[in-house]
């Protein structure tokens, strides 16, 4: 089999092991992050919206 053929990707000196490990690992972090931030925005909103004068959420008493 010719090394130019287009089927042939696995061992190729490591660096396609590598980027099908590396690929996951990046996309989870990058989902990560955003959920993180997202999550800090809805927190920081719910504490701008809620004053110290409301009453407290029933059944909290």
């Amino acid at each position: 089999m010719p090394l130019n053929a287009p089927g042939v990707l696995a061992h190729q000196g490591g660096w396609d092991e590598m980027i099908l490990v590396a690929l996951p690992v990046i996309l989870f972090a990058v989902l990560l992050r955003i959920a993180n931030a997202r999550a800090d925005r809805l927190a920081t909103d719910e504490r701008q919206s809620s004053s110290p004068t409301d009453p407290p959420p029933e059944g909290t008493e």
